[in-house]
């Protein structure tokens, strides 16, 4: 997880600067980052052979890339229009809440007090965050908003997946639908014209996305390997650290210094996150301890 989190901080740099250097499209951007990355992964796919798309569960792998798909594209979007990685990364760490909120709203399941404590905790933290009162508040700020709400969908599929398939699979199901998915958004942005739409970048442009591709790839393996081995609940503090890593790496590559309340907002989401984590395992060993 920690792994996939290092990763991750250095895609999210790669992103901006090539896109922000080289005028490369968000749409064109995510379609050659996971296009390529399903490539780097053909090694893999040679040894272990048409068993790695073997499955029984091919609508779960559907809808978890739909939802993946139009989370990288509201992600990448963001982060060729300018928004600070801390906010994109922050903003996107209320994932977990939207998780909650939607499972009672669209699922009818019960909150519970330390659930809805937390929820509201997250999203006060997240709401100063991104500061829509403030004058550097603009409408691509919303963008991680939209990430992290389709992430939050996908994310239950690749915990579903992670206990009932190979890591190898749902890696890459998720490369690979990816891709014709992320075409069709390309081909949009371009007018629907193929000559237009599918133009390899040149140079340093073409050089940082083959990186961007390798290290795609390497952090959804990892991802997906950390589902696979550990409880969801163990490994979610490990995925905090996206943040610290993020702000740094942002800093160093662009100068962004974190304002406003980054810290509190983040202080905030993190901490409902760990309290949620201490009060659901408290009550899950409670449970066990009296079945006993």
């Amino acid at each position: 997880m920690v792994s996939a989190g290092l990763a991750f901080a250095v895609i999210n740099v790669l992103t901006q600067w090539v896109a922000q250097s080289y005028s490369v499209s968000s749409t064109a951007l995510a379609f050659w980052q996971y296009g390529l990355s399903l490539v780097f992964f053909v090694p893999s796919l040679i040894k272990l052979g048409a068993g790695a798309f073997k499955t029984s569960h091919p609508i779960l792998h559907v809808v978890r890339v739909v939802l993946a798909t139009l989370g990288v594209q509201f992600f990448v979007a963001a982060l060729t229009h300018g928004v600070p990685i801390w906010q994109v990364i922050a903003i996107d760490m209320t994932s977990p809440f939207m998780v909650i909120l939607g499972a009672r709203l669209f699922l009818g399941e019960h909150i519970g007090f330390n659930r809805a404590v937390a929820t509201a905790v997250g999203f006060v933290g997240g709401m100063l965050i991104l500061a829509p009162w403030s004058d550097a508040f603009s409408v691509y700020s919303l963008l991680p908003l939209g990430a992290a709400l389709m992430w939050a969908g996908s994310s239950i599929q690749t915990r579903q997946l992670a206990t009932i398939e190979r890591p190898e699979s749902v890696t890459v199901y998720l490369l690979a639908l990816l891709t014709p998915i992320n075409a069709v958004f390309l081909l949009a942005d371009t007018g629907f014209s193929p000559t237009a739409a599918f133009v390899i970048p040149t140079g340093p442009a073409l050089y940082g996305i083959l990186v961007l591709a390798a290290l795609t790839a390497a952090a959804q393996y990892f991802l997906t390997l950390a589902y696979s081995r550990a409880d969801a609940s163990y490994l979610q503090p490990f995925d905090h650290v996206r943040l610290p890593l993020g702000v740094v790496a942002g800093y160093l590559v662009f100068g962004y210094a974190p304002g406003g309340f980054l810290w509190v907002g983040a202080a905030l989401i993190i901490g409902a996150s760990l309290y949620l984590l201490k009060a659901e395992t408290g009550s899950a060993n409670s449970g066990l301890a009296a079945a006993e």
